[in-house]
């Protein structure tokens, strides 16, 4: 945790470390299965596949604020966010990253980017209006931990390659398509089983690191700010406020939950284990043990 005041967390550096390892490996083997099953069409997969990773890995900052409809704004458009951003990243000793505000009642903040010197942090309309200055600060505090940390970037990678298995297999399928003969029926029925397997896993894996990164975020914004009281009052009132958005905005906020400062949740979960986030009572916790230590003499 070089050059931030934030704490470090070595937990987290691991599980981003032994993730991007898993799905990197992952990814090794099913590239090696479409060259297997492809012969000579391998290498324009393979060549789409990776300058649209790069551009993903690039401009994904851009990408999720356009996905969200957020707006980059201004000090003079935004004082008062501008002015909390200022003060937690002086407490931090870290950049100041892009400040954007997305128009949606949803109250939700999320922070992208693919370093601490290229991040964005961005809250929704219905955060600002719900949230008091220093629960504001508690929320913004959380995400700019996810920037210091840099768990943004290890999301964004290993979230977009379980896209790229989709994309890959469908220029896979055109290639066995142009290509003609005996061998389609084969392409049709291992190439999307192969795909979804990786899909799949690489969904599992970034969910497991999703819920811990939102405690290690927690854990950060705490240490910093020295107000866990704060940041747990900000969870309740977001948690309790998600019942009476619009079930069609929660919906539309929902593909990005593994990004986000609490789940846009439409219904129970079917299993913990699909969660993007640790359960409100799991953070509360945390954040309860935290404020007791910090109390000590």
């Amino acid at each position: 945790m070089a050059r931030t005041r934030f704490a470090p967390d070595r937990g987290l550096t691991s599980r981003m470390v032994t993730t991007m390892f898993l799905i990197g490996l992952l990814y090794v083997v099913f590239v090696g299965v479409l060259i297997a099953l492809l012969g000579e069409a391998w290498p324009l997969v393979i060549l789409i596949a990776g300058g649209l990773f790069i551009a993903q890995f690039w401009f994904s900052d851009r990408i999720a604020a356009y996905s969200m409809g957020a707006r980059e704004v201004t000090p003079q458009q935004a004082p008062e966010l501008h002015g909390a951003v200022d003060r937690l990243c002086a407490l931090a000793d870290m950049p100041k990253p892009k400040v954007a505000i997305a128009d949606t009642d949803v109250p939700n903040a999320f922070a992208t980017g693919r370093s601490r010197n290229k991040s964005l942090v961005c809250v929704t309309t219905g955060l600002l209006r719900r949230l008091e200055r220093d629960e504001l600060e508690g929320v913004l505090a959380h995400e700019l931990s996810h920037v210091a940390h840099r768990d943004v970037a290890v999301m964004t990678i290993a979230s977009f390659l379980g896209v790229l298995a989709g994309m890959m297999t469908r220029m896979a399928l055109w290639g066995g398509i142009a290509r003609g003969g005996r061998n389609n029926n084969i392409l049709f029925v291992l190439i999307p089983l192969v795909s979804a397997l990786v899909y799949v896993i690489s969904f599992l894996l970034t969910r497991l690191l999703s819920r811990y990164r939102e405690l290690a975020a927690d854990r950060g914004a705490a240490l910093l700010t020295g107000r866990p009281s704060a940041l747990a009052s900000a969870l309740t009132k977001i948690s309790g406020q998600m019942a009476r958005i619009p079930t069609r905005d929660l919906r539309r906020a929902e593909p990005f939950n593994a990004f986000f400062f609490a789940p846009a949740v439409t219904g129970e979960s079917l299993s913990k284990l699909l969660d993007s986030h640790p359960s409100l009572e799991r953070r509360l916790e945390q954040l309860g043990r935290i404020s007791a230590e910090l109390g000590r003499p």
